[in-house]
């Protein structure tokens, strides 16, 4: 899971929307609040689907999209979303 938090939060700064991607803080944040989230949800490991459901409260302040974006009505919000779909979901076998 560590690798697919790192591969998100990449995406946030190679984006051709993101002026400023997020930060190595925001990646431990991340990773922290997916931990605790797994907690409160009984469980002592993480999944994709917690990091999935983190992404939009953790990352969206963190990232400055460009102001041609954002003048065309899109939201770090938006691109936020469109990073966490397009990053593949890891799989175990």
């Amino acid at each position: 899971m560590r690798r697919y938090i790192v591969q998100v939060v990449r995406s946030t700064r190679e984006h051709e929307a993101v002026d400023l991607g997020v930060s190595p803080r925001g990646t431990l944040a991340l990773f922290k609040a997916s931990q605790a989230l797994a907690a409160l949800r009984g469980r002592d490991y993480v999944i994709p689907s917690d990091v999935q459901h983190l992404c939009p409260h953790i990352l969206t302040h963190r990232v400055h999209i460009s102001p041609q974006i954002r003048l065309r009505g899109r939201t770090p919000g938006q691109v936020i979303a469109e990073i966490t779909e397009s990053v593949p979901v890891p799989v175990t076998e």
